[in-house]
């Protein structure tokens, strides 16, 4: 049978506190699980540049965290923590009957993986971070905080497409408007009255900064410590504002596993996955995985 693979089937479960349903997107493959993790203000739609690429050789899992895409809002926002979204990930593995997956996370997905990792390490095979590590750079947290939030509804998808461009213009040089607007449809969504909007619930920036535990918790150096066994990988974008070289440097020195890294050239925070060093990357990472550890 022939696997097309931009295709997905919708699946909607509860949440670990059995309150919300959320929403992922599986996209059928014959060969082991990929659980694929969006970061802060994205959704499932985020990995739709490097899908296609993995879809049919693994079975891909890539679902919305509480509170985006087509999942439910949260009406506490409390909630919006990498813990909790951890929890309704574990959630969604029991419900598909799946023992053991290796994760790719974007970000905040990534600081999910490594949290998961440290709570159930013997159903987690490998873990990729995007651009994310133990250590995020004050610049990067600032230009974040700067954005995430209530906003205004935009005219139209051009107007969002606008927006996404001076959100995100030094991360990706050299973008056209065509891909502007691809962008904007992969973070955006349409109302029934014709506004774009992010497609996040604005409470999500509550999370981040303050004095409350959110997305970013005070000390990440103990949960990297706790996979030094586990093979990971490092996409970093060569000018990322959020994760260092000398952080990735430490990430190695401190790792006792199989630890490989890649930058990608031409790209902030965070690569989108389909760029050829990161795709190659990815690629080599897990046809290099141990045998049984995927």
């Amino acid at each position: 049978m022939t696997i097309d693979p931009t295709a997905f089937v919708p699946h909607r479960y509860r949440s670990a506190c059995g309150r919300l349903e959320l929403f992922a997107r599986i996209y059928p493959g014959e060969g082991p699980t990929l659980l694929l993790m969006h970061g802060l203000t994205r959704n499932s739609a985020d990995f739709e540049p490097l899908a296609p690429h993995l879809a049919g050789r693994y079975r891909l899992i890539v679902p919305d965290q509480r509170g985006r895409g087509l999942s439910d809002h949260d009406a506490d926002p409390g909630n919006y923590r990498p813990d909790i979204y951890s929890a309704d990930m574990f959630a969604l593995l029991d419900g598909l009957s799946v023992d053991k997956a290796t994760l790719i996370g974007t970000s905040m997905g990534g600081l999910m993986a490594m949290m998961m990792a440290a709570m159930q390490p013997d159903r987690i095979s490998a873990i990729a971070l995007n651009d994310i590590g133990p250590r995020l750079e004050s610049a990067g947290l600032a230009r974040i905080q700067g954005y995430v939030g209530p906003g205004a509804a935009f005219a139209d998808w051009a107007e969002a497409a606008a927006r996404c461009a001076a959100i995100n213009a030094e991360a990706f040089p050299g973008f056209t408007a065509e891909d502007w607007l691809a962008f904007a449809r992969r973070t955006c969504r349409e109302d029934g009255d014709g506004a774009v909007r992010f497609a996040y619930d604005p409470a999500i920036a509550g999370s981040i900064g303050g004095d409350e535990p959110g997305t970013i918790p005070p000390d990440l150096w103990p949960l990297w410590d706790a996979l030094s066994a586990t093979p990971v990988l490092v996409v970093r974008g060569a000018l990322s504002d959020l994760l260092s070289p000398a952080t990735v440097a430490e990430m190695a020195r401190r790792h006792d596993g199989p630890f490989a890294h890649v930058e990608v050239p031409s790209r902030g925070h965070a690569p989108l996955l389909d760029e050829p060093a990161a795709l190659d990357a990815i690629e080599h990472w897990l046809r290099g995985l141990p045998d049984g550890s995927i």
